[in-house]
């Protein structure tokens, strides 16, 4: 996928400057999508447990300016971060991946400030495949976030993957403010 169709599946949930995370963020494809919209003001936390791919972004970084302070980690996102407050936590094609989805999600809730954003893109699926081991349907969303503590998810953005033919969707979540 282009930045450019990246940038406009995400730019519903994304306001204006602040302070976020990429969580499973690889070599920042979606990260230097998020960083055209939060521009120069913003900071992004772009967080893969895979060394090799923080090592790409890190290089990435180093040949061109991405727009926004991008501070890439090795972490598991599973596992608690020392990441300050943020205004919006990005999962991009990062869910599918993580078996214990309420747990991850609640830890999600925790870095957010109150009223934080939570955006999420993931394939529309129902039933596992290799490449989305444990799917993440929008009716599944709302279901999973609930439970985390936000809002009801709102689609912000759809699209057909180009390499598998499969939906993707753009959601945003809202943390629920106390």
């Amino acid at each position: 996928m282009e930045r450019s169709e990246m940038v406009a599946l995400i730019r519903g949930g994304v306001p204006g400057p602040g302070v976020w995370a990429d969580l499973g963020a690889g070599t920042g494809n979606f990260s230097w999508a998020l960083a055209e919209l939060i521009g120069p003001q913003g900071m992004i936390y772009a967080i893969d447990r895979d060394a090799k791919a923080i090592r790409q972004l890190h290089q990435r970084i180093a040949q061109a300016d991405p727009g926004a302070a991008i501070v890439p980690q090795q972490a598991d996102f599973t596992r608690p971060l020392d990441i300050p407050a943020l205004d919006g936590v990005l999962l991009a094609n990062a869910l599918h991946f993580i078996r214990d989805q309420p747990a991850a999600l609640a830890l999600v809730a925790g870095y957010l400030r109150p009223g934080g954003r939570l955006l999420l893109v993931e394939y529309d699926l129902r039933t596992p495949l290799p490449w989305a081991p444990f799917p993440v349907s929008l009716a599944r969303l709302e279901l999973l976030t609930a439970e985390a503590g936000f809002e009801k998810p709102i689609e912000i953005g759809r699209r057909v993957s180009p390499s598998s033919g499969v939906a993707m969707f753009a959601a945003l979540a809202l943390r629920r403010r106390a």
